[in-house]
């Protein structure tokens, strides 16, 4: 099942989802190394740490996948969103300094060609912050929330994927250990939750937060791979249609 981007606004605009957004928050921010000037995108759904994170940015942008869904963004000044296929990204190579992928990876078709894309449009050293559901997490097992949905991913599989798409793994933090109950007196509880799971159980964590670098020093295969998209315009005709030179043609015959 696949969140669209109704249900991911619905989420984050609830007090679960808030709480949610600040506790990715702080787990972002211990991998996330400043720099100045930097071309930041966000593919999937990130606007909620995105306007935290584009103070000092050159620009931002904010990819979100064709089957998801899109709206617009920044709410003040020119939109900066795009609707996009997430293994055919409309940048030029090298060209952007920093990606956040935030429900992204678990719902991609081909986990391995997006971030083979990323390693694309990523500049020489460029660096991918990947968030994540936690396969051992307890969030991954509720649909009520956009981690229960996709395939979540242990941080054996994710650094995996990530050295086998050229990338290296930098420094990890995990986020989400308080548990996903709507109940208030629960949700109310989230920071000592949150403090007794960085402590005690990080590896049950809700979701996994891992920066890597753009690897340069091996060699990428060039391979023509042809799109497995197919674009069908949404107001073309359906069905055969015969013009009115062909109908004449038919009576005279």
């Amino acid at each position: 099942m696949l969140s669209d981007i109704v249900e991911l606004r619905s989420f984050y605009s609830s007090t679960l989802g808030h709480l949610a957004e600040q506790s990715i928050g702080r787990a972002i921010s211990q991998v996330w190394a400043k720099m100045p000037n930097e071309r930041l995108l966000g593919l999937g759904y990130a606007l909620p740490w995105l306007d935290r994170l584009r103070e000092g940015t050159e620009r931002v942008l904010a990819f979100m996948p064709a089957s998801q869904g899109a709206v617009s963004w920044p709410a003040n000044g020119p939109c900066a969103t795009a609707l996009v296929f997430e293994e055919e990204l409309p940048l030029y190579d090298s060209s952007i300094d920093r990606m956040l992928l935030v429900h992204a990876l678990e719902h991609a078709e081909n986990p391995r060609e997006m971030l083979m894309e990323a390693w694309r449009v990523l500049a020489p050293g460029g660096r991918l912050v990947i968030v994540t559901p936690n396969r051992r997490g307890v969030w991954a097992r509720f649909e009520h929330t956009p981690f229960g949905t996709g395939r979540p991913f242990s941080r054996a599989q994710l650094n995996a994927l990530l050295r086998e798409t050229n990338f290296t793994p930098g420094p990890w933090a995990d986020a989400l250990h308080f548990p996903p109950a709507k109940r208030r007196w629960m949700m109310r509880m989230h920071g000592v939750f949150e403090g007794a799971g960085r402590r005690f159980g990080p590896i049950f964590a809700g979701v996994l937060v891992v920066e890597a670098q753009k690897r340069l020093y091996q060699g990428v295969p060039v391979s023509a791979r042809a799109s497995r998209r197919v674009f069908v315009p949404v107001l073309s005709p359906q069905g055969a249609t015969r013009t009115a030179r062909q109908i004449a043609g038919e009576g005279d015959a």
